[in-house]
């Protein structure tokens, strides 16, 4: 597809964190700027303040490693997949767009929930069973997640999938207290996940080591 620049030489391109879908920042690209990304592997942008091109991280370390380059149904916008080495903005947020202005329906995240995990193991709240199990310590924790795996295996012997997704659940919830009572960030479990996810380039077919 033929892609659209505006009346300036320009295409906006929006970049996201190929491993979780994460939108990370949004910038230009002019032809140049587009064919030494392609070229190099890493993300290149015209910067419309300096008028000139620049090389995400060539300052900060924080390089972006392009993964894939979409472009949508007209050709006039780009979606860049991209492997981070830092955070994308230069506040030192993960993320440039990280200023809520309308906060929606609540919608279930994994990262919402670990984030809410981690808030009672450093503020503890009265009653929550979350702050119980920190309380109780990492042997508590352990042999729930130990009791929870037991459950799934029950379920899935049943052959019952209500009861197995209502297991799988509680599991995953235990898991991610053992994960914030030692320091695991789900990052380090997508990383762990990415090392062994293979894709051959010729037959685009996945597989894991």
């Amino acid at each position: 597809m033929n892609l659209k620049f505006d009346e300036k030489g320009l295409i906006p391109a929006i970049v996201q964190d190929a491993r979780t879908g994460k939108v990370l920042m949004m910038a230009y690209m002019n032809e140049e700027s587009l064919e030494i990304t392609k070229k190099e592997g890493r993300a290149c942008f015209w910067s419309r303040s300096r008028r000139e091109l620049w090389r995400k991280g060539e300052t900060s370390g924080n390089v972006q490693k392009v993964v894939s380059i979409k472009t949508d149904c007209d050709g006039d916008c780009l979606l860049i997949d991209v492997e981070p080495a830092g955070p994308a903005c230069h506040t030192g947020e993960e993320s440039c767009f990280f200023n809520e202005i309308h906060d929606g329906a609540d919608v279930f995240t994994y990262e919402g929930l670990y984030e809410l995990i981690k808030g009672r193991k450093e503020n503890p709240k009265e009653g929550s069973y979350t702050t119980y199990l920190f309380d109780k310590g990492l042997e508590k924790i352990l042999k729930k997640v130990g009791e929870e795996t037991s459950e799934v295996i029950i379920g899935a012997m049943k052959k019952s999938k209500e009861e197995t997704i209502y297991e799988i659940a509680d599991l995953a919830y235990h898991v991610m207290v053992l994960m914030a009572e030692m320091g695991i960030s789900l990052n380090d479990i997508r990383a762990e996940l990415a090392s062994r996810h293979v894709i051959d380039k010729k037959t685009k077919q996945e597989t894991m080591k």
